[in-house]
């Protein structure tokens, strides 16, 4: 199939359509949303739509999923993690959630809450649902992903650590990094051959490969169906693996000015710029 975005109109609202090199092909009269046109079964068709051309660097993109009814995460995914913590793999996945009025685009800035000083990086792949998922087995969980994109999970971690529950430090606004582009299923291929890096003002601080999960994306959804149905459109952030800024020497926390990549492999590169605001 092929690459979509979600993207800003100039009178700011949001329009979504086929990506193709430079040129954005504005599918949204075709359905009102991106997530809509998953839930329809519209992206086969649309994998060679050309109607309607807009030049992508005449457009902000928005969240690739604007407004997903559910955003599950996983912590401690990745053993590379696990290791840099010092704590025992968790017995069961580790899950918390996002807000969706928390998520920002590709080139949109990160917002670091002014009295933080303890803004962090988390570069994840995400899949998004393609239809209803309820008690869904591991053997028949991919077929129920409609694509893959990059996710950088930002994390306000002085209030994350504050209590035992993560949510206040993992959902203030502009902090859930979503593109560039939705990269349909088929396209990607076996997404366990995807590699990870993030970059902070060009410095390699994390790597990963998917195949390192230690639960696997059919794990994932398999474990997180039976506790909550799932609706197309909704997201599911993966993990991170080791890197991360509060466990470097000393810790490597992001501040205002700060660029921040999450390169991945087939699914681009996701670019957010911190701003300090109050």
């Amino acid at each position: 199939m092929s690459k979509f975005v979600s993207y800003y109109r100039a009178d700011h609202s949001i329009a979504w359509g086929r990506l193709d090199a430079e040129t954005i092909y504005d599918a949204t009269p075709t359905a009102p949303s991106l997530a809509e046109a998953i839930a329809a079964g519209a992206l086969d068709s649309l994998a060679h739509y050309t109607d309607r051309p807009v030049a992508l660097d005449e457009v902000r993109l928005a969240p690739v999923i604007p407004e997903p009814g559910k955003i599950i995460c996983i912590g401690v995914n990745y053993r590379s993690h696990q290791d840099e913590i010092g704590k025992a793999a968790p017995q069961a996945p580790v899950v918390f959630a996002r807000y969706a009025d928390s998520q920002m685009g590709h080139g949109e800035d990160a917002r670091k809450p002014a009295g933080s000083a303890q803004f962090d990086y988390e570069g994840e792949v995400a899949l998004v649902i393609s239809k209803p998922a309820h008690q869904v087995s591991k053997a028949e969980a991919y077929d129920h992903v409609a694509g893959y994109a990059v996710y950088n999970d930002f994390s306000v971690r002085d209030w994350q650590r504050a209590a035992s529950q993560w949510l206040p430090g993992k959902t203030w606004p502009g902090t859930g990094g979503f593109g560039p582009c939705l990269v349909t299923a088929d396209e990607v291929g076996d997404v366990t051959e995807l590699e990870l890096t993030t970059r902070v003002n060009g410095e390699v601080r994390q790597r990963g490969r998917v195949a390192d999960l230690i639960n696997d994306i059919p794990s994932i959804i398999e474990y997180v169906t039976t506790f909550t149905p799932l609706a197309p459109g909704d997201v599911i952030v993966t993990g991170t693996p080791g890197g991360v800024g509060l466990f470097m020497e000393p810790p490597g926390f992001i501040v205002d000015g700060d660029v921040v990549e999450v390169e991945v492999g087939k699914l681009g590169t996701l670019r957010n710029t911190v701003r300090d605001v109050s």
